[in-house]
Order: structure tokens, then C-alpha cells, then sequence
């Protein structure tokens, strides 16, 4: 193990009984250290507690132990890159904001080992990546689906994951998205009034309240409770309308916690599902007279769910800068809007 610093402190007062626990609270935050990179150097070794090496991470300590961690060079990693194209919205030393495009997977999983966001920046970023958790990888702190394009930010270096990382969990990043969904979400609405977990804030502001947890027989969705599962909240309010009678809604959403599906499983619960969603229900019947037919074959044919990330903002986790960073909408989405806007 090659170590290129040394990270050296004591533990403060009332440390957790537990090794794994105390080293997480105490390690010097500039040390952009997180908890699963600290258990990766419990077990190899890399700790030392009172000059003794620490390998259980169970192990109890006291207040006022010296502790030194030998942090290692960071190892090539197995991804492969590969030269794709990329749209860089942005990019310094520490973080590279991209323009993901609809029917890119963000990271290589066994069923798509290769063409993903992560070996496109292997290739791009090459020798400027200093290491992320001990590998020389892009740092993912968030995710798009697949099939959703947008707006995406991504560590080059172990400094920028753990800043941003700490934004994410504190739910204080910005994200705002634009999705087309079937029929207008009102406040008016007596059928929306009743659908539990929804709710209408001033301003026509459709807020969506419930827990998310994966399905229980279809694995590849996700599916909403009220008892068990994460807290998720959705928020949506409506850009244009469509139609006549209105039969859909451009509309805006931002997230206050982001959770796998968020928007697409919230807004198929509150009964406006997204245009285009095969996994949950895009692919309605439209009133014959409500568009011309040019214009609902439009909304039949996108082959995707007419989602975009179209707004990211946060704090630069290492200058501390304010960085915001808007996406016009893809083609295929800007062609259905002008198809639909043109039936109006």
C-alpha cells in the first residue's frame, strides 16, 4: 500500500463505543474522509489507534486516543473508458457538470457494463481524476434515469464527493425538472383533493407527500406507502396546458428529497402520469376532439417519458461559490411541445 498522507488527530470527548463510528465523527472534516472509505482502510490496515493497527471496526476506544490513518495513493479503477461524447455545461480541478441525453445509463451495473456516463468521464477527465474513495473514478453523488436527460454533477476529486455529497443529503441542492403529464393538476380538482399524500400549497403548487419503496413483485418499479420505505416529497406546478378541454400540462417539479422514480411514481400517483412513461402507465387515450391528430400522434410516438433535469444549482464544495446552471429542453421534447402548442 503506497501512502501519499497521513491524517492524525485524537478522539474527542464521549467518542461512540464502536472504532468505525468514532473515527466518522472525529475524523477532520478537511480530511474528506467518508464513512465508507473509512471502513475500506479499517480493513486494510491503514489504521492505527494509540500507534497499535486497528482492524476491527467493532473495536472500543476512549476519549483522547491518538489516532493516525495512512491514506493510500488512489488505485486505477476497472472501469473502462470509453470516447464518447459528452455536452460539458462546466468543468474545473474538482467537478464536471454534464448535459446527460436520454437513453444513457449513469453507471455501469451488470446489465449495462459499458456506454455509461462514468466510462464517457473515465475518458474524458483521463489523468485529472485524483481519486474518488480511493479510486481513480468519477464521484457520482446524484442520478438520472435512463431515460431522462439533463442535468448532472459529478466529482473529480475525494474533496468535491464529500462537499457535495453533504449538500445532497441535506436536501439543499437545487433541481428543477420539466415533464409533460397527462390531464392539469388543480386545486379545484375534487378527485386530486381526495388522492392521499396530495396536497395544493399557495400558488396552485401541487405538493406530493408519501414513502417510496420498490415494488414488491415488479422490481423495477418503484411504488408508493404510507408505512415503511423512504420519505419522499414532490413538488409540481403547471407551466402551459394543452388541449381542448386541456388534456395535458407542461409542468415544473422540484424535489425536496430525490429518490429512485420520484417524479414519474408521484405524478402517476396523484393520477398525471408522464407522457411517454412505459413503467408507470404513459401511454394514454386522448380525447378524439381535444387535439388535432398530427398533435396526439406526437404525444403517442415519443419513445421515452418526456422528463428533462432542467435546473441544477449548489454550493462549488471547495471554493464555496454559487454555481447554477440551467439546460434548454432536448430536441425530441422541444419537437412534441411545438406539435401540441401548434393544436392549441
Amino acid at each position: 500500500m503506497s501512502i501519499y498522507r497521513t491524517v492524525s488527530f485524537a478522539f474527542g470527548e464521549s467518542p461512540p463505543p464502536r472504532l468505525d463510528k468514532a473515527l466518522a465523527r472525529d475524523v477532520p472534516e478537511e480530511a474528506n474522509l467518508s464513512r465508507t472509505r473509512l471502513a475500506r482502510l479499517i480493513e486494510r490496515g491503514a489504521v492505527k489507534v494509540d500507534g497499535a493497527v486497528a482492524r476491527d471496526p467493532k473495536a472500543r476506544v476512549t476519549e483522547g486516543q491518538m489516532v493516525e490513518i495512512g491514506v493510500e495513493e488512489a488505485e486505477e479503477s476497472h472501469i473502462r473508458p470509453e470516447a464518447i461524447p459528452l455536452e460539458v455545461v462546466f468543468e474545473d480541478d474538482d467537478l464536471i457538470v454534464v448535459n446527460k441525453p436520454a437513453g444513457m445509463v449513469v453507471h455501469p451495473a451488470p446489465g449495462t457494463p459499458s456506454g455509461t456516463l462514468v466510462n464517457a468521464l473515465m475518458a474524458h477527465c483521463g489523468e485529472n481524476l485524483s481519486g474518488v474513495g480511493g479510486m481513480k473514478r468519477p464521484g457520482i453523488v446524484h442520478r438520472i434515469d435512463k431515460e431522462t436527460s439533463g442535468l448532472l454533477v459529478v466529482a473529480k476529486t475525494d474533496a468535491a464527493h464529500h462537499g457535495l455529497a453533504a449538500q445532497f443529503e441535506k436536501h439543499t441542492v437545487e433541481r428543477y425538472y420539466r415533464a409533460l403529464v397527462y390531464g392539469v393538476p388543480d386545486a379545484n380538482d375534487p378527485r386530486l383533493r381526495g388522492v392521499k399524500g396530495a396536497s395544493f400549497e399557495p400558488g396552485n403548487i401541487l405538493k406530493i407527500t408519501t414513502q417510496l419503496a420498490r415494488h414488491r413483485t415488479d422490481r423495477q418499479r418503484q411504488a408508493v406507502l404510507f408505512q415503511g420505505g423512504r420519505h419522499a416529497v414532490t413538488r409540481a406546478r403547471t407551466i402551459e396546458s394543452f388541449g381542448t378541454p386541456p388534456v395535458l400540462a407542461l409542468m415544473e417539479c422540484w424535489l425536496e428529497t430525490g429518490r429512485t422514480h420520484q417524479i414519474r411514481v408521484h405524478l402517476a400517483h396523484a393520477g398525471h402520469g408522464l407522457v411517454g412513461d412505459p413503467v408507470y402507465g404513459g401511454k394514454r387515450k386522448l380525447p378524439k376532439a381535444a387535439l388535432p391528430e398530427l398533435a396526439a400522434a406526437a404525444v403517442r410516438s415519443i419513445p421515452r417519458q418526456a422528463l428533462h433535469a432542467a435546473v441544477l444549482g449548489f454550493d462549488h464544495p471547495v471554493t464555496g461559490e454559487v454555481m447554477r446552471f440551467e439546460a434548454a429542453l432536448p430536441r425530441d421534447m422541444a419537437d412534441l411541445l411545438d406539435a401540441v402548442r401548434l393544436a392549441v
